[in-house]
């Protein structure tokens, strides 16, 4: 179960990637909803999954809070 919603995090985050404010509003709410492994675990992805996505860079801030 604590996997589902690291895995739905994800999800939604991939649906929203076209939008620079909507991603940034959907990493606030996963870092304030998962589990602090989980967050852990969306730091890596995420790190990943904007390599070759610059314009959505600006949501790393939200890591170092």
């Amino acid at each position: 179960m604590a996997k589902v919603m690291l895995e739905y995090t994800k999800t939604v985050l991939k649906k929203v990637s076209f939008d620079t404010k909507l991603f940034c509003k959907e990493v606030k709410k996963a870092l304030e909803r998962l589990m602090p492994e989980e967050i852990e675990e969306l730091k890596d992805w995420l790190r990943l999954f904007l390599n070759d996505k610059p314009q959505l860079q600006q949501s790393l801030i939200y890591l170092k809070a």
